[in-house]
């Protein structure tokens, strides 16, 4: 072979503080650099809608099917059902899931969509806020429902 045929091999690097840490010592425990939320976002989406899926269709079962469906659902009942802790704590599970399931998909539709960081930005700001006032809401009427008004 002559020099202009010779075999290119790939530059290396001199010193061992230029090279990776996974080079070195590839089954090295490495440290994590900052939070996982968006893998904890990815799980939470799994659990709460395997979570949603339940609760929405006992609730379902119960408002629809169970002794004479949709025909006694009025004022009495519903204040019959939330003098009961677990009906209130069943009511709230939904509320609190359906709205943290949701935000956080819109959160992530924002993040994909969105080109300018500081429509980004704004955007998540509003979502927040709107999830924030429908949560306080809901939690509100649902803990406070005087049943003796009706």
């Amino acid at each position: 072979m002559t020099a202009s045929q010779a075999p290119r091999i790939a530059k290396t690097f001199g010193t061992d503080h230029d090279r990776p840490a996974s080079l070195d010592n590839p089954r090295s425990p490495r440290r994590p650099k900052g939070g996982n939320f968006e893998k904890n976002a990815w799980l939470f989406m799994r659990f709460s809608g395997i979570a949603l899926i339940i609760l929405t269709i006992g609730h379902m079962f119960i408002m629809l099917a169970w002794d004479d469906g949709v025909h006694r659902i009025d004022a009495s009942f519903v204040a019959a059902r939330w003098k009961e802790p677990f009906w209130q704590v069943w009511d709230l599970s939904m509320l609190w899931l359906a709205q943290l399931h949701g935000g956080n998909g819109v959160r992530t539709v924002i993040a994909d969509y969105s080109r300018k960081d500081s429509t980004r930005f704004w955007l998540n700001v509003l979502l927040g806020l709107s999830m924030i006032l429908v949560l306080l809401t809901g939690t509100y009427a649902l803990l406070t429902f005087d049943v003796n008004s009706v």
